[in-house]
């Protein structure tokens, strides 16, 4: 398995061979962008902006260098068991890649497994690993579940994600009280409507609680 998930095969497919964020550079084009928009980089609450801005990019896409196996760390297991597995409510921070802003939410992980299982920990980290980068939500759902897939070889895998998006929130069309949900059913959650059924009534039990 970890010789898998450290192929560069896997690492191009999933975008997890990127290079380190360049902090001086980003510093540079932020000092740039400052100015470009009528500002005083050199101003006392501006000069150390550049940095900042740096430093938190480095947490913000740090997806794009994420090392899979420290993720899962050895906590897939042989197991006879293949009930749903259910993982909801996890938080979602990402970039909107067209226009650099936040979009935040919730996710909802399923899967069924066949002979293995993943530590309980290890499913909100998957999903970091593909929100913290730029992304459409489109593309950050079907990422989840097609690496879950490459995981663990189960029946099925589903996640859905809501989320609220601030590109359309505080910019262009200003509905501030839309949210955007996207899915992805695989194998036995796309094939067999009464699994898919109940994937989404637990969904709808866990917003309840």
């Amino acid at each position: 398995m970890q010789l898998r998930l450290a192929s560069e095969d896997l690492l191009e497919r999933y975008g997890l061979n990127a290079a380190p964020v360049d902090d001086e550079a980003v510093k540079r084009s932020i000092a740039a962008l400052l100015q470009a928009i009528g500002e005083d980089p050199s101003r006392q609450g501006l000069v150390d902006t550049p940095r900042r801005v740096a430093k938190a990019y480095r947490e913000l896409v740090s997806g794009y260098t994420t090392d899979p196996v420290e993720v899962l760390n050895n906590a897939v297991f042989d197991i006879e068991y293949d009930d749903m597995v259910i993982v909801s409510n996890i938080e979602v921070y990402s970039l909107c890649e067209h226009h650099l802003l936040p979009f935040v939410g919730h996710a909802h992980v399923a899967y069924m497994p066949r002979h293995k299982v993943v530590g309980l920990s290890k499913i909100p980290r998957i999903v970091d690993m593909f929100a913290r980068r730029l992304q459409v939500q489109e593309r950050l759902t079907r990422q989840i579940a097609e690496f879950m897939v490459e995981v663990l070889d189960p029946k099925g895998v589903a996640v859905v994600m809501t989320a609220r998006h601030m590109c359309s929130m505080i910019r262009g069309v200003m509905k501030h009280d839309s949210n955007m949900t996207t899915s992805a059913m695989l194998g036995d959650f796309r094939h067999k409507q009464a699994t898919r059924n109940e994937f989404l009534m637990h969904i709808q039990r866990s917003k309840a609680e």
